[in-house]
This record gives C-alpha cells, structure tokens and sequence, in this order.
C-alpha cells in the first residue's frame, strides 16, 4: 500500500470512528448516512484510493473538476455537485453528476427539468439553505422562502427533491442551526438532510443528517486550485 493510501485509510478510520461515536449517542444506524468524500483540488488518484478503501460517494464544486474525474474513474462511483450552479454548465453538471446539492433558483431548477426531460432522465436535488441572507456570496434560498420555492419547483419533471442543504456560518452554533433544519424538513416532508463537514458533521448526524460532506478529515490539508 502506498504512503498516500495509507495515510487516507488512516483519516477515513478515523472519520468512521467518529461517525461511529456519534451514531452511539444518537441512536442511528451507520446505514442511515452517506459519507461524501469532498476530492475537490485533490487528483483523481486520492479519489481512487478511496474507491479501493470502500468509498462510492464523491464530491466536487467545479463542473470541469467533476467532469473529468467522472470520466477517469469506475462507473459505479455515485457523484454529488455541491457548487454554485451556473446556468451556462447545467447541461455538463448532469451529464456526470447524480446528485446537486445547491439548488437555489427556479430559472436553473426550470433549466434542469428540460435537460433532463430530453434525455429522459432523472437526478437528485437538494435545496440550498442560506443562513446568512445578509451576505450576497452565498449561494441558496433564505430559510423562510425554503416552502414557497419547494412548492414551486417540485412538480417540475425529472426535478426529485430530496431534501435540504447548507453550509453552517462560522460564528453559527451548529446543533441549533442544525436543529432547524431538521424541523424544516420534516414540515416538508422530505427524507433527506446534507449537512456537516469535518469541524460540524458529529452535530449533523446528532440532528438528522443523511448525508454528510467531508473534505480535509479524510483527504489533509486543501492544497491551492489550479
């Protein structure tokens, strides 16, 4: 085994064990969660060492980052984009995305709906919450416009609404930001929560999170983008 994949195998052991330890508090299954690992600005070859070590679920934020590994990587890995979409790199992010995290506006939900209605096909979407609606740099809906764009968008075809995203401000306190999201949810009745990365994901799983984004626990320190 490589120095590298030993290094990730020794992360990912310890991001289980934390899985793990949370799990034990909250009284949930380790089935109930999917790990992604986030390889965005790693090389392909981390992604494969974590295929080799079980993983099957990957994430990136850039379209041509996502694009390429898809295509230089096993078939059977399942993909999530989790950047700001943008209009013009819709029809790209789904030809190798199954899952978009970051949903945000009717005109790219609309946008969506009609590729995939011409390729027949279908994708998973959550919606992004934003928390800091004060800050124009993030991207997602603010929590109290969440049930109206829900409403909007759900009976488009091909658009499946799994749930809610967000990513946590800093000066959050995530159990309680966390816990919010979870009542949302259930008010929406929708099954799926992506929530918590490295620093939050034990308060994710302790407040429903399903699906949990995790970057530099398992792959070190991000290095500078190309």
């Amino acid at each position: 085994m490589s120095s590298r994949k030993e290094e990730l195998a020794q992360n990912l052991a310890l991001v289980e064990a934390r899985i793990e330890g949370a799990l034990a508090q909250s009284g949930r299954r380790r089935d109930e969660i999917t790990l992604i690992a986030v390889t965005k600005f790693f090389p392909a070859s981390d992604a494969m060492h974590l295929y080799d070590l079980g993983l099957r679920h990957f994430g990136e934020n850039r379209d041509s980052d996502g694009a390429q590994k898809s295509a230089d990587l096993p078939a059977d890995i399942h993909w999530h984009f989790q950047g700001q979409i943008q209009s013009r790199k819709i029809s790209s992010i789904l030809g190798w995305a199954q899952t978009i995290h970051s949903l945000d506006s009717y005109d790219h939900a609309e946008k969506c709906s009609r590729f995939l209605s011409a390729d027949d096909l279908e994708r998973e979407f959550f919606i992004q919450v934003n928390l800091e609606p004060e800050r124009s740099d993030r991207g997602g809906v603010a929590k109290p416009e969440i049930p109206a764009f829900y409403e909007s968008i759900r009976k488009l075809p091909h658009i499946k609404v799994s749930g809610l995203m967000c990513v946590l401000p800093l000066a959050a306190e995530p159990i309680s930001a966390f816990s919010d999201l979870a009542k949302l949810v259930d008010q929406l009745e929708l099954p799926s929560l992506s929530l918590g990365m490295s620093g939050d994901f034990e308060a994710a799983i302790l407040s429903g999170a399903t699906h949990i984004r995790v970057g530099s626990s398992i792959l070190g320190s991000r290095p500078d983008p190309a």
